[in-house]
């Protein structure tokens, strides 16, 4: 019989598959007998989506690493409430493409926001709510910014962001797993999507028991 809701998290940078892999693995818990609910941030909500077409659009100036924080916050509290935790709470899987890891990395890590700040920020919004397991898609950034390229879209704020800030970004989410081992797991997001799908159920399998 399906366990209880469980709150599982990707992350990483631009182009590291995430989206792909969200897909691959809600099918995969589906086949299983849970009921899965694949969302993602900012966004989720209709409060939420429309935050997230604040932060997206323009230059990469248009906002300061703070004012980012509290907007993807403000997102995040409506999402929580009104999606995230009503799933869980109902035994649903809830994947998230994206989460508060990514404000840890983009805005602290790559933007330079004292991570003091972003504690106490994430503490009075969320009261400590983290996910049960993160799943951490590592990629050589001139890789992933080579994939966003191909796929022929309007770039959002963030890809248009030098090398060196994707370069930034892909260490600070190596040292969120490295501070979080027992919630966070990393994994090589050159591997194809099958075989990025198969290793992340692996993770799932040894830390949820799904």
């Amino acid at each position: 019989m399906p366990v209880a809701g469980r709150f599982i998290t990707l992350e990483g940078g631009e182009g590291a598959g995430k989206s792909t892999l969200a897909r691959a693995l809600a099918d995969a818990l589906e086949a299983r007998g849970h009921a899965v609910d694949v969302t993602r941030e900012p966004g989720g909500t209709e409060n939420a989506e429309q935050i997230r077409s604040l932060l997206v659009s323009g230059e990469p100036d248009r906002w300061s690493s703070l004012s980012e924080a509290l907007l993807l916050y403000a997102a995040r509290v409506d999402h929580v409430d009104r999606r995230i935790r009503p799933a869980l709470n109902s035994d649903t899987w809830v994947i998230c493409d994206r989460f508060s890891d990514s404000t840890r990395a983009y805005q602290g890590a790559a933007g330079r926001l004292d991570r003091d700040r972003l504690n106490r920020l994430h503490q009075l919004a969320l009261d400590g709510f983290e996910p049960d397991l993160t799943l951490i898609l590592d990629l050589d950034p001139a890789i992933g910014m080579e994939r966003t390229r191909q796929r022929g879209e309007d770039a959002t704020r963030f890809e248009k962001q030098d090398l060196s800030f994707h370069a930034a970004l892909r260490e600070g989410f190596l040292d969120i797993a490295a501070a979080a081992p027992d919630r966070c797991a990393v994994l090589d997001a050159t591997q194809p999507p099958q075989e990025l799908a198969q290793a992340a159920l692996a993770v799932i399998d040894s830390r949820l028991g799904s």
